[in-house]
């Protein structure tokens, strides 16, 4: 387990290197102080503030609620529990819908909340978008295939590049956001064998999420793979623990110790001086007879 104190934030340059050096890269989005503390004790290369948290946090059946001051908020909480961590703040819906807009909303990312880098989502049709954020010195990504932003135009959770000309057309959008300057894509709901091409095609590095085990990295929302949000799992999910199931016997636990009078116990209250809790009691009676 790596100490907080020890550990060394990976740099942009390492991510970019990550492509030829053969490293895989572990992402995990988290929401609050918490989570990206654990992920930082966990050794995580890079936390993602992703706009999962409107659902998984705040219970929206989609990514849309989410807005730039919730987004911040949340970013300055896993600034401060994983501090030596590479955070990725993502743009929110309709954050970066113009390039001015992009531009102040990136910003507020970096200068207000702390973060390392940004992610909106889109490629060739974004591309003048993510162009600008890159000149204007932002360290960029990006995030094609499933984009949780346009699901109302695929109709729901589709996988996308299931035919030939679907998988081109997502080649050409990785290419525009490399083209762009941006240091790193996510696929997300690709073919394994479709997400692994591409990525060869590519010269930078590729995280997946429902994408194989071909791209250069992987993330998973940690509420997703820890058990916590449990309303629904993603088949590309795998849960490596159940806090849920956790969480709830111990709370079921002290429902039942506090109806039955055995919490809180000796053990678990702080004493007073036996001298004191004369004086006091004598106190309140002679107050009774005022």
């Amino acid at each position: 387990m790596a100490h907080t104190s020890e550990r060394k934030k990976r740099t942009i340059t390492e991510i970019r290197d990550s492509k030829t050096s053969g490293e895989k890269m572990v992402y995990t989005s988290v929401p609050d102080y918490t989570s990206a503390r654990w992920a930082e004790m966990a050794g995580v290369d890079v936390c993602v503030v992703g706009d999962s948290l409107a659902m998984v946090a705040h219970g929206h059946a989609s990514t849309i609620p989410a807005t730039m001051d919730m987004m911040v908020m949340h970013a300055l909480a896993v600034r401060r529990g994983a501090p030596n961590t590479f955070t990725l703040g993502c743009m929110p819906y309709q954050s970066y819908n113009s390039v001015d807009r992009a531009l102040v909303n990136a910003t507020r990312f970096m200068q207000e909340a702390g973060c390392d880098a940004v992610k909106p989502q889109g490629g060739k049709s974004q591309a003048h978008i993510l162009r600008a954020l890159v000149d204007a010195g932002i360290p960029t990504a990006s995030h094609i295939g499933l984009t949780p932003h346009t699901i109302a135009m695929f109709g729901g959770f589709k996988i996308q590049g299931r035919t030939a000309e679907a998988a081109m057309k997502i080649l050409e959008d990785a290419l525009a956001i490399e083209d762009a300057g941006c240091f790193m894509l996510e696929f997300e709901a690709v073919p394994a064998a479709i997400a692994e091409v591409i990525s060869q095609q590519l010269e930078i590095p590729t995280i997946g999420i429902g994408a194989g085990a071909g791209t250069d990295g992987q993330i998973l929302l940690s509420y997703d793979l820890l058990g916590v949000f449990t309303d629904f799992k993603p088949k590309f999910t795998k849960r490596y623990a159940n806090l849920t199931e956790v969480a709830v016997k111990g709370l079921s636990e002290y429902v039942r110790e506090v109806k039955e009078g055995r919490f809180p116990d000796e053990d678990h209250s702080y004493a007073v001086n036996e001298a004191e809790l004369e004086k006091f009691q004598g106190l309140v009676e002679r107050r009774k007879q005022l």
